[in-house]
């Protein structure tokens, strides 16, 4: 889901608690359901789901589904997941995303909308137009949450990133790509003050995780999601 990161900064990464621990998503209550995952039954215990419905391929203007029907869930909140990989929507675009919205919202408990973009550090006041004017498009009780990367904490323009904050109410800092945690993630975690808005922080199933010692002294951190993969063959 994340693009190809940064070089690390050569700054001291902070005090850590124990020996890196295994990634178990019985120990957690929010995940994301991609597609082609098979549904584990730690859902069962699932308060909080996101789920890939379709994603904008980059010069199409029509979203391409990804499920074969829309799930009906209703005993946990549900956020649906468009994957971008551009920002220039047309108004067919916005209105075919209206309609999945509408559709997932009479079958679900659906909460909001996640927009998950990889965009780049120096990308981001364009990124926070976009979100801007997405989330005048929204009706009014339904949020929008986006997926991060660590390296905007690090790098990213502190004006660009407080547009973004006003946007969203929800975004999850992706510390993976693929299957496994990304080499020396402590050092992009110890800036995530730098956010200043809420935030979660997205863990892949089954990788390699230390938390950091003050996370939990953090009044933004809001908690983890976990990212569902299929077992290895």
């Amino acid at each position: 889901m994340a693009s190809a990161l940064l070089l690390l900064s050569c700054e001291q990464a902070p005090q850590i608690n124990v020996a890196p621990q295994t990634v178990e998503a019985a120990d957690h209550k929010a995940f994301w359901l991609w597609a082609g995952v098979e549904p584990q039954p730690v859902l069962d215990q699932a308060e909080t789901v996101y789920i890939l419905d379709s994603e904008l391929r980059r010069g199409d203007t029509a979203l391409t589904q990804l499920r074969p029907a829309v799930p009906s869930i209703h005993d946990a909140d549900i956020w649906m997941v468009v994957r971008v990989e551009t920002l220039a929507w047309s108004e067919a675009t916005h209105q075919q995303l209206q309609q999945r919205l509408s559709l997932w919202a009479r079958q679900n408990r659906l909460i909001g909308l996640q927009i998950d973009f990889d965009a780049a550090t120096d990308g981001l006041e364009n990124y926070a137009r976009f979100l801007a004017d997405l989330r005048q498009r929204l009706p009014n009780n339904l949020q929008l949450s986006i997926t991060g990367l660590m390296d905007w904490s690090a790098q990213g323009d502190p004006a660009a990133l407080a547009a973004l904050g006003e946007s969203v109410d929800d975004i999850v800092i992706q510390t993976y790509q693929g299957r496994e945690t990304i080499d020396g993630y402590e050092n992009y975690l110890a800036r995530l003050a730098r956010l200043d808005m809420p935030y979660r922080i997205g863990l892949v199933q089954n990788g390699e995780w230390r938390e950091p010692a003050d996370l939990r002294d953090d009044p933004f951190f809001q908690g983890y999601v976990v990212f569902l993969v299929n077992p290895e063959p």
